[in-house]
């Protein structure tokens, strides 16, 4: 077994919210830095930056697992990591076309910029990302092994956007085996597995090389498969 320092929760500056020097190059470079091990971009309903960063990270010792950060239609945030990054695009184009047709509005809410390995601005996203897609937890829940998507509770001790803020628990009955939490320690009750992200918006917010995975090997199925619960977090 090996130990992999990670951060499963970033934002670039696709996301509306990040911030613009959330670029591919900066991202990989401040983990570098922070000597992360791994780390997953998880934009708001949306992959198109994910194949920017992995091109950045090859060849450096850091390992970066496609995500999303899925907004339902109950308004709750799920961060979806995925074995694939072609799959990772191609849920994220699907779930795109489940957004209401609100257009972003750059001045109010922030850019959603979409870049290449060179940080070189390569187009943008017109539907407002950070909004809810026509798609329930239940929906969601059910597609993603179709895309070899795995789901996790984003910031479940967050007063909105989170699981419980929104719904009051955590259903039984969806079997999650793994949650989120942004400022442990939390008590919910939760018998699972419990992991800590970021949510960074800003580069000084990615984790410092504090929380760990031990995993068989580092690729992208291990720690998956440790997140389901094949292994210990800490």
């Amino acid at each position: 077994m090996m130990k992999l320092y990670y951060d499963l929760h970033l934002h670039s500056c696709l996301s509306p919210c990040g911030d613009n020097d959330m670029t591919p190059n900066n991202i990989v470079n401040m983990s570098l830095l922070k000597e992360l091990d791994v780390i997953a971009l998880s934009d708001h309903n949306s992959a198109e930056n994910i194949e920017a960063v992995r091109k950045v990270a090859a060849g450096t010792s850091l390992l970066v697992i496609p995500a999303i950060e899925v907004c339902t239609m109950e308004e709750v945030h799920i961060l979806c990591l995925f074995y694939e990054f072609e799959a990772c695009l191609k849920f994220g184009r699907y779930l795109y076309d489940l957004l209401p047709d609100i257009q972003n509005q750059p001045a109010i809410f922030g850019d959603q910029l979409i870049m290449d390995e060179n940080d070189e601005i390569t187009g943008h996203l017109d539907k407002l990302l950070i909004n809810a897609a026509n798609l329930s937890i239940d929906r969601l829940l059910k597609l993603l092994p179709d895309y070899g998507g795995f789901a996790i509770p984003a910031h479940v001790d967050k007063s909105s956007y989170s699981i419980i803020a929104n719904l009051g628990f955590i259903p039984e009955d969806y079997h999650f085996p793994c949650i989120e939490v942004k400022n442990p320690p939390y008590e919910c009750g939760f018998a699972g597995r419990v992991i800590t992200d970021s949510d960074a918006h800003y580069l000084e917010h990615i984790s410092e090389r504090e929380r760990f995975l031990e995993v068989p090997e580092k690729s992208i199925r291990a720690v998956i498969d440790t997140l389901k619960g094949l292994a210990s977090i800490q």
